[in-house]
């Protein structure tokens, strides 16, 4: 039986090398994209998804994307 770590960890380095593909091999492009998509990934989820980030990565999502929450 597979371990489904094995499986998360396989999907993650699968996901690193999609986001390198598409943002090129410059790190500032690869680091936009994952800002962009994760910021939308946010706004998808009403703003509750940067509640489960490490702050530096809600600092990135703040500056790409701010969310209201008026």
């Amino acid at each position: 039986m597979t371990d489904p770590r094995d499986v998360a960890d396989g999907d993650a380095a699968e996901l690193v090398e999609q986001l390198r593909d598409l943002a090129g091999a410059d790190p500032a492009e690869v680091r936009q994209v994952v800002s962009e998509v994760l910021a939308a990934l946010d706004r998808a989820a009403g703003g509750t998804l940067r509640e489960h980030l490490p702050e530096t990565i809600r600092a990135g999502l703040d500056a790409a994307s701010p969310v209201s929450r008026g």
